[in-house]
């Protein structure tokens, strides 16, 4: 999942901040826990979690992030 983001073009990685973390680490769980996620993979934006178990295409990943960052800043 982390993959997914990376790639996406310089564009859109410049409109957010990318943190992952290590499920092998207590921070890592506890984020999980935060998040109420219940399964990997899991991607959150704005604190909200928008996709557990899913890697989602680029192209409906990109849109999410424009919509957000679109309400975010009017």
């Amino acid at each position: 999942m982390a993959e997914s983001v990376k790639v996406l073009p310089e564009e859109i990685q410049a409109l957010i901040d990318i943190h992952e973390w290590d499920m092998r680490t207590r921070p890592g769980i506890q984020r999980f826990k935060e998040l109420k996620a219940r399964s990997l993979p899991s991607v959150a934006l704005d604190e909200d979690l928008i996709y557990e178990s899913i890697i989602p295409g680029q192209e409906e990943l990109i849109h999410e992030i424009r919509r957000r960052h679109q309400i975010k800043n009017t």
